[in-house]
């Protein structure tokens, strides 16, 4: 598959009340980084609300039966989602922490290899995939996310983030999906 679409909602007001709530943190994790953190917006119910309820505006019609959180960020607004959606809800986690069968992926980092696990019941052959997570970056977990989601077959994947880094290009690691949508871009 492969991108079709890739929208956002950066010049709208939902767009600009979503940004006035994340915190940036200047070079954290490391010097140079401007981390977005997603807590503040977390904490407020309003914005809460309205993130949770422009993405289920956006995916309410395109027929997703499960959706698939990465951890640990994505849990948060994917689980509001599937729960939305009245679609399932499934863990990407890192290795070790499922504890029925799973299968594997790992992928670099610029400082390293991680990996994301997911267990081998979770997808089934019908299934509309919406994969969220909170950032979209470089695309290595993302991207990581799509290949261990193909190792179900050819089912539908869409994917949505609540930031987008678009200097860093990561949409262009993301050919697997039908649609890439982000809430705010900067």
């Amino acid at each position: 598959m492969m991108i079709i679409n890739s929208k956002n909602i950066t010049n709208s007001e939902v767009a600009k009340a979503i940004k006035a709530s994340i915190r940036n943190i200047p070079d954290f994790p490391k010097p140079g980084v401007q981390f977005k953190d997603i807590t503040t917006a977390l904490k407020n119910p309003e914005v809460l609300q309205l993130m949770a309820d422009t993405l289920y505006d956006y995916y309410k019609n395109k027929g997703i039966t499960k959706v698939v959180g990465v951890e640990s960020r994505g849990f948060v607004i994917g689980s509001i989602l599937a729960y939305k959606l009245n679609a399932g809800f499934i863990l990407l986690r890192k290795p070790g922490k499922l504890p029925a069968d799973t299968y594997r992926v790992d992928y670099e980092l610029e400082y390293g290899i991680d990996g994301l696990e997911i267990h081998k019941d979770a997808i089934d052959p019908n299934d509309v995939i919406l994969l969220h997570d909170d950032l979209l970056a470089t695309g290595g977990s993302a991207n990581a996310s799509l290949q261990l989601l193909r190792k179900f077959g050819d089912n539908p994947i869409y994917a949505s983030f609540l930031i987008e880094l678009l200097e860093l290009e990561g949409i262009t690691r993301l050919g697997e999906a039908i649609d890439v949508f982000s809430l705010v871009q900067y």
